[in-house]
C-alpha cells in the first residue's frame, strides 16, 4: 500500500492545520459525534472510481490525456486494469475511507466476445474481493456501464433494437452478480444515452415502457440471488443526448410510479445536474426527499457559468449546508452515502492532486454537516417555518390537510372571511438566519 503514492501517509484529522497543510482533514473527523451519529455514519464517503482513475486529463474536443500515471499505460489490457485497481485501493486506504463506487467497465475491459468479457470481469471482481478483505473497503454502489460501448449509442433500455436491449439486460445481470460478490450497498442505473435527439425518431412511451421492463427484471433478479443492496437511478438532464427521459428527480419518480416501481427504487441525485438545468444546486435533493426517494448524493459540483458537466470537487459551503440540512431532516441516507464524484482538472497532473481534491470535498461536507446539525438543534428554522403554515393547524386549514374539502366549501369560506391579507415571505430573514450558521460570528 505504498507503491503508487509514495511519500503520502494515511490522511488524518488535524483541526489546527495551517493553510498550506492540504494533506490533512481540518473538518472531517470520522469518529466525531454530530446530531447523534458519527460523521462517518452520516456521510459514508465513497471515491468515484471512474472520475478518479478512469479520467486521465483529456478534453473531449481540445486535447489528449494530460495525466501520465505510473499505474496506467493507457491500454485496455487486463494487466493495466489490475495495476489501476491496485493503485485505486492504495488511494482508498490512504484517504482513510471505507467505500468506493464503481461500474463493471471501470473494473474490467470488454473482451472479443460476451463470454470473454465476463471472464475478465470475474477475474477482476476476484481481485477486488481480495483487496477488500485486506483494506476493509467495499462499494457504496456498483453499476453496469450501459453507455460507453458503441452498441449503446442509441441507448440501452430504451434502444429501438431489441437485440441491444437484450445485451443490456444480460450485462445488468452479470453486474448484479458482481455487486453481490463485492457486498455493494447499492446498485445504480445511470442511463445518459436513453433519450432522443429528435421527436421524429422515437416513440416516447414505448421507450420508457422498455426501460421499466429492465428495471422490473432487475428487481426480480435481485430477489432471486438475494442481493440486499438498494436499487438506485441517477437522473441526468442532457449530454450526450439532446434530451434524456430521466431528466430530473420528478420525471424519474413519475416514471417509476407510473410503472409501479417506486417502492423498489430510490434516486441517486447529482446536485450539479440541477444547476445545469438552471435550478438551484439543492433542488432535486429536496424534491427526492419530499417523496421519500432520496437514496444517495453525489458530492461534486459544476461551474455555474458553464452549462455542462464540469465535475469539480465540492467546495461551496452554502450549497453543501443546504444538502446536509435535508439529509439530517430525513434521518440520513440509510444504505446510501456521498459519492465523491469530482475530478481534478486537466492541468492538475501530480498524483497528490487527487488527494487534495477529495480532501477539499470531504472537508466541505463535514463542515456543512456541523452547520446543519446546529441549525436543526437550535430549532429557529423549524419555528419560523411552522409560523408560515400556522393557518393549516386548525379549522379550515386542517381540513385541507386532511383532503376533506370541496370547491363549494372553499367558496363559502371566502364569502365568510373575505379577502386574505398579504403575508410577507420574510425571505431576507430566512437567508440571514442561514448565513448565521454557514458563516458563524467570531467568538
Amino acid at each position: 500500500m505504498n507503491k503508487y503514492f509514495p511519500g503520502i501517509s494515511r490522511i488524518e484529522y488535524r483541526p489546527d492545520a495551517g493553510p498550506e497543510d492540504t494533506l490533512v482533514y481540518r473538518h472531517y473527523n470520522p469518529h466525531e459525534t454530530v446530531h447523534g451519529r458519527t460523521m462517518e455514519e452520516w456521510l459514508k464517503f465513497s471515491v468515484c472510481y471512474f472520475n478518479t482513475f478512469r479520467y486521465c486529463g483529456s478534453d473531449d474536443h481540445y486535447g489528449e490525456r494530460a495525466h501520465q500515471r505510473t499505474w496506467d499505460d493507457g491500454s485496455r489490457s487486463l494487466d493495466n486494469y489490475k495495476r489501476r485497481m491496485m493503485a485505486a485501493f492504495e488511494f482508498f486506504y490512504k484517504l482513510n475511507i471505507k467505500y468506493y463506487s464503481v461500474s463493471d467497465r471501470d473494473m474490467a475491459p470488454e473482451g472479443d466476445s460476451y463470454d470473454e468479457t465476463n471472464r475478465y470481469l470475474d477475474e477482476m471482481v476476484t481481485l477486488a474481493c481480495d483487496l477488500q478483505r485486506q483494506t476493509g473497503m467495499r462499494p457504496l454502489y456498483y453499476s453496469a456501464d450501459l453507455f460507453s460501448h458503441p452498441r449503446y449509442m442509441n441507448g440501452a433500455g430504451a434502444n429501438p433494437d431489441a437485440h441491444v436491449f437484450a445485451y443490456a439486460c444480460a450485462q445488468v445481470k452479470r453486474a448484479m452478480d458482481a455487486a453481490k460478490r463485492l457486498d455493494a450497498e447499492n446498485f445504480v442505473f445511470f442511463n445518459p444515452r436513453d433519450g432522443y435527439q429528435s421527436v421524429l425518431q422515437r416513440q416516447f412511451f414505448r421507450d420508457m415502457s422498455h426501460m421499466a421492463q429492465l428495471y422490473r427484471m432487475a428487481v426480480q433478479y435481485k430477489e432471486k440471488i438475494g442481493f440486499r443492496g438498494q436499487l438506485l437511478i441517477q437522473p441526468k438532464p442532457a449530454d450526450p443526448r439532446r434530451q434524456q427521459y430521466e431528466a430530473d428527480a420528478m420525471a424519474t419518480m413519475y416514471m417509476l410510479r407510473h410503472f409501479n416501481l417506486d417502492k423498489q427504487y430510490k434516486l441517486y441525485i447529482k446536485p450539479a445536474f440541477s444547476r445545469i438545468m438552471g435550478r438551484t444546486y439543492e433542488h432535486d435533493v429536496y424534491m427526492a426527499a419530499a417523496f421519500n426517494m432520496l437514496g444517495c448524493v453525489d458530492a461534486s459540483d459544476s461551474f455555474p457559468e458553464f452549462s455542462g458537466t464540469s465535475d469539480i470537487c465540492a467546495q461551496d459551503m452554502r450549497d453543501a449546508t443546504f444538502i446536509m440540512k435535508c439529509v439530517l431532516e430525513q434521518g440520513g441516507l440509510q444504505q446510501g452515502g456521498f459519492s465523491l464524484g469530482g475530478r481534478v482538472r486537466r492541468e492538475s497532473v501530480e498524483p497528490r492532486d487527487l488527494f487534495h481534491g477529495h480532501i477539499l470535498a470531504m472537508d466541505t461536507f463535514a463542515r456543512a454537516l456541523r452547520n446543519a446539525a446546529r441549525m436543526i438543534s437550535d430549532g429557529f428554522f423549524a419555528r419560523s417555518l411552522q409560523q408560515r403554515y400556522t393557518t393549516y393547524k386548525s379549522g379550515y386549514g386542517e381540513r385541507v390537510e386532511q383532503s376533506s374539502m370541496s370547491f363549494e366549501e372553499c367558496e363559502d369560506y371566502v364569502r365568510k372571511c373575505g379577502e386574505p391579507q398579504p403575508q410577507s415571505t420574510r425571505w431576507e430573514h430566512f437567508e440571514n438566519m442561514f448565513n448565521y450558521y454557514v458563516y458563524p460570528p467570531r467568538q
